[in-house]
């Protein structure tokens, strides 16, 4: 199959694509660019999108993405929480990751990946339980870091972007993977800008 054949059946699919799609997509776009500016607003955006996606990857049969957004609702209202904990002192800063912030993520990579694999493999008819597994179980991982607003957040969750774009188009979700290729664009300039952060707090309190 030719480049304009491949285009061809992405644009037919889109057109295919359905209302809740749209506006989960919408939703979901609207997060990231929160989260970038690094507005808590993400939070209550991004619960309503993750409640749509959670239904509609389980209906594709990814059934470890469904999970990882369910996983990504509880982790929002964990990191709504957080941000928000006590009225009386400063936001909560941005930092980098401690060598403990690093075994947490390897756990978590780790634990996930190997699980959610086994899960995928004999309890369901996941045509991708390995490929599946890996997307969920980085993302798991890079949104912990969200939450407690380490700027290597963006790393993790880009590694999960990464895979996750060819297995949406496999899956034939493509508007899915087009918002996942801007996920991944907005990640880097994320991660650009938290650091800018970093470095004028330095500046501020040198």
């Amino acid at each position: 199959m030719g480049v304009q054949d491949g285009v061809m059946i992405f644009v037919q699919q889109v057109k295919e694509t359905d209302a809740i799609q749209w506006l989960a997509v919408g939703l979901s776009i609207a997060e990231v660019l929160l989260a970038k500016a690094n507005k808590i607003a993400l939070y209550p955006i991004g619960i309503a999108a993750t409640f749509l996606s959670v239904y509609i990857l389980f209906k594709a049969g990814l059934y470890a993405e469904s999970l990882l957004n369910g996983y990504y609702i509880v982790m929002s209202f964990y990191g709504w929480w957080y941000w928000l904990r006590k009225s009386n002192e400063a936001p909560v800063s941005i930092t980098y990751c401690s060598k403990k912030d690093w075994m947490i993520v390897a756990g978590i990579t780790t634990i996930g990946f190997v699980f959610m694999s086994l899960v995928l493999n004999r309890f369901t008819n996941s045509t991708v339980p390995f490929w599946d597994a890996w997307v969920s179980a980085t993302a798991w991982a890079g949104m912990w870091l969200l939450s407690k607003r380490k700027i290597e957040n963006w790393v993790l969750l880009n590694v999960s972007n990464f895979f996750a774009i060819p297995l949406l188009l496999y899956k034939q979700l493509p508007l899915f993977a087009a918002l996942t290729s801007f996920l991944f664009v907005v990640a880097i300039f994320g991660y650009l800008d938290w650091r800018k952060i970093i470095n004028k707090h330095k500046l501020i309190t040198a």
